[in-house]
């Protein structure tokens, strides 16, 4: 496990040279928010960083329901006791509901939705809603409830699956071939387009993913993921 600091951000990484795995701390004044749960065995690593760190963990935020972003929920939430948020939408998928609203693209629910999680949010957050010093970004694509979360503080944005930058930067749903396994768990692809039009809008000063580095000044980067998706997307 490898951890790299950033500003108020911790990116903590689990396999970063096979099948890098990321969730962060975002350092609070009353302590760290946990954004992610990782793998099923992350939970003791995640815990000795806090320790390392000097602060507690206050809560877990969850930017969308996939295994490898929920892994250690249960026994995270076990030990912590601490209020655990995702979005309305994604807590179904929580659940191991995988059935589509009407309005939604009818497209099918890809990736790894967890079956036997027993933690049930204590907070459905939607857009506009604030956790500390994180903005609640809806931007859905990979899963029809994920979310990005924004430090105001820094414009740092922690954006999930929306995009990867592990073997380049990548709109969710679009196939990096040495790394091709977010496209493969993503839900709807022109939705994710619209939400990475969405954050490419909010000009970050530093982007976040589940997999993949930290990318600094992503604005170039962004663009050039969003002109391939719509390349891609089309044809």
């Amino acid at each position: 496990m490898r951890m790299i600091k950033e500003g108020f951000l911790y990116q903590l990484t689990f396999m970063p040279r096979v099948f890098p795995v990321n969730c962060y701390f975002i350092e609070e004044e009353d302590g760290l928010t946990l954004i992610d749960a990782a793998l099923p065995y992350s939970a003791k690593p995640i815990l000795q960083e806090a320790e390392k760190i000097g602060k507690q963990i206050k809560r877990i935020v969850l930017t969308h329901a996939h295994g490898d972003h929920v892994g250690a929920l249960d026994e995270l939430k076990d030990k912590l006791n601490v209020p655990v948020y995702i979005s309305a939408r994604d807590s179904l998928l929580l659940s191991g509901n995988t059935s589509l609203d009407s309005a939604e693209p009818q497209t099918p629910i890809r990736g790894g939705v967890p079956k036997k999680i027993k933690t049930r949010p204590d907070v459905l957050i939607k857009a506009g809603d604030q956790i500390g010093s994180l903005l609640v970004i809806s931007t859905p694509g990979h899963t029809p409830g994920s979310m990005s979360f924004l430090d105001q503080r820094t414009d740092m944005l922690i954006a999930g699956d929306a995009f990867q930058t592990r073997g380049g930067t990548a709109v969710s749903g679009v196939t990096i071939p040495w790394f091709p396994f977010p496209a493969m768990a993503t839900w709807n692809k022109e939705t994710a387009l619209q939400s990475a039009r969405k954050i490419h809008g909010l000009k970050p000063s530093l982007l976040a993913v589940g997999h993949g580095e930290l990318l600094r000044d992503p604005a170039a980067h962004i663009e050039k993921a969003i002109q391939n998706a719509e390349a891609t997307f089309t044809k």
